[in-house]
């Protein structure tokens, strides 16, 4: 098991000051949150970079089908180069609650769907380098030998952590192309909720049967366990673990807005990871 935090609170400053204190108590990634508008995910993942050495970086998550996949294949390359290959990129169809109507992005599922395959073609090939040609629905790229970057150090690629919506075969059979599941479970209501340590295991072993690539794979759980108790939280992790699970993220999402955020975050961190024994 690996363990990330993800920063609940959107500053740059402050966030490579965590990042920094994360890699010195031992966790093993740190995360933010890419919004519609606000401080850039990927200028804040530069911050932490030059103030780490080895701690892993990446969104939680990022909404591909709102943003122009050639420049996200240019802003993960160059943090990957930057950081000599820590990148990890998360993606999903993204909240909508969070903007899209406001800003005019496309809200309707299905579309928004289908611009996540297309960008994940259109990242993924970019990454290989020039020549890359892309025919879709909604893209089209012919080769461009203007300044291509280096590919990124990371190979055969960046890891790509992708949003599974159990029992969807669809959402699960995009998965299974690329590196990493992050959970989510479809109820009757249409809702999406997060997953069950049953219903982990029964999403692993489906991976497991259905999943050609020989590349790693990672299940990635959030939530928040107490930084006090390192027992407790290493009991709150243990089922997680012991369905599947390779990466715990620390999610302190209710301090959102808390006039003490930023020093209940540095204290959570500085405690260090809920570590499973052994």
């Amino acid at each position: 098991m690996r363990y990330g935090f993800v920063m609940p609170i959107a500053d740059i400053r402050a966030a490579a000051d965590v990042a920094a204190a994360a890699e010195a108590a031992g966790w093993d990634g740190f995360f933010v949150w890419e919004p519609l508008w606000g401080v850039d995910a990927w200028m804040t993942l530069t911050a932490a970079a030059l103030r780490t050495q080895h701690i892993r970086l990446g969104t939680m998550l990022t909404p591909l089908s709102r943003m122009r996949p050639w420049e996200l294949a240019g802003k993960t390359t160059t943090l990957d180069t930057l950081s000599d290959g820590r990148t990890i990129l998360a993606v999903g169809l993204g909240a909508i609650d969070t903007g899209f109507e406001s800003f005019g992005e496309v809200t309707d599922r299905k579309t928004r769907a289908e611009l996540l395959d297309e960008g994940l073609d259109i990242l993924t090939g970019l990454w290989q380098g020039q020549p890359f040609a892309y025919q879709g629905k909604h893209y089209t790229i012919a080769p461009c030998d203007f300044q291509p970057p280096p590919p990124p150090v990371q190979q055969p690629r960046i890891p790509i952590w992708v949003v599974g919506a159990w029992p969807s075969e669809k959402s699960m059979g995009r998965v299974l192309r690329y590196d990493g599941l992050i959970p989510q479970v479809r109820g009757d209501d249409g809702n999406a909720r997060q997953a069950t340590p049953a219903e982990i295991r029964a999403m692993a072993d489906y991976v497991a049967s259905k999943r050609t690539l020989t590349t790693p794979f990672d299940i990635i759980v959030e939530g928040t366990t107490p930084g006090d108790d390192p027992q407790q939280a290493a009991a709150a992790v243990q089922p997680w673990a012991a369905a599947g699970a390779t990466w715990w993220i620390e999610a302190m999402w209710d301090l959102v807005g808390h006039p003490q955020a930023l020093a209940r975050i540095m204290q959570r961190v500085q405690q260090g990871p809920p570590r499973l024994p052994g």
